[in-house]
């Protein structure tokens, strides 16, 4: 899973939200990380863009968007996360993702990252390349023009950050269990558990839901070391992500759900 930094390192707050620890002895389902096809039946809500709030420390600091499409064989997930405000006088974001993938397999085919955050440039782009068994990065600093190309072994099928999101959309989520799935971001491939910790009533501007607590987690990687990250799905059968949270070593910042824009 991916977090868009919408500050520059501070101090961290006096208090973060709690979050009671996992219970211990979850059952694991999978008996190694896969990921599952999609199921016969299950619908993407293609054409619903979700806009998130973003705060930190009381503070509102940005907005965030999500919007899947089908392109035939491909779901196209589009993401942009902007600062706004104060905070955008501080540290200015404007970030833009976008993922497509295998729309029966849920493998990930590719990913884009263009990336303006404070005085950083970056262009990004992912290749998995099944057959090889490789995914291929390449990216281009804006700001003094150099360039390098990575290649790192994959499996047979693997999510990335932002369609990873949707992956766990698409599981059962049973209170209590844990889902295990390759991930790969242009680096190592790393193998993410997902905890489904518990049920929560959450209130957003979109709404009050009741929801699924999951905070997904890697034993190394890009997950690892980053702090602690908790997605909220709505306790139905659409699973949409109506809250998200990370705590990181500056402080937490909480993506919650402003609405729902149906094309």
């Amino acid at each position: 899973m991916t977090v868009v930094v919408l500050l520059p390192a501070q101090k961290p707050p006096a208090a973060t939200p709690r979050v009671p620890p996992p219970e211990p002895n979850q059952p694991v389902i999978g008996a190694q990380s896969q990921i599952r096809p999609v199921t016969p039946g299950d619908k993407f809500l293609n054409g619903e863009k979700l806009v998130y709030e973003v705060e930190w420390r009381l503070l509102s600091a940005g907005v965030a968007t999500i919007l899947m499409e089908n392109t035939g064989q491909e779901q196209h997930i589009t993401a942009t996360a902007d600062s706004i405000g104060v905070v955008s006088l501080l540290y200015r974001v404007h970030d833009r993702f976008e993922s497509y993938f295998d729309s029966k397999t849920f493998c990930s085919n590719l990913t884009t990252r263009h990336i303006e955050e404070g005085f950083r440039r970056q262009d990004t782009l992912i290749r998995f390349e099944y057959g090889r068994r490789k995914s291929v990065l390449q990216q281009k600093n804006l700001k003094t023009g150099q360039s390098r190309q990575v290649e790192n072994d994959i499996p047979s099928c693997a999510t990335d950050v932002v369609s990873g999101i949707f992956y766990l959309e698409s599981l059962p989520l049973q209170n209590g269990v844990t889902y295990m799935f390759p991930l790969n971001d242009g680096g190592k491939t790393v193998d993410v558990q997902a905890r489904v910790e518990a049920r929560e009533e959450v209130k957003t501007p979109a709404g009050t839901f009741q929801t699924l607590r999951v905070q997904p987690e890697a034993a190394s990687g890009l997950l690892k070391d980053k702090g602690r990250i908790w997605i909220w799905y709505s306790d139905d059968g659409a699973h949409t992500p109506v809250q998200m949270r990370a705590r990181l070593f500056w402080g937490t910042i909480t993506f919650r759900l402003q609405r729902i824009e149906r094309r």
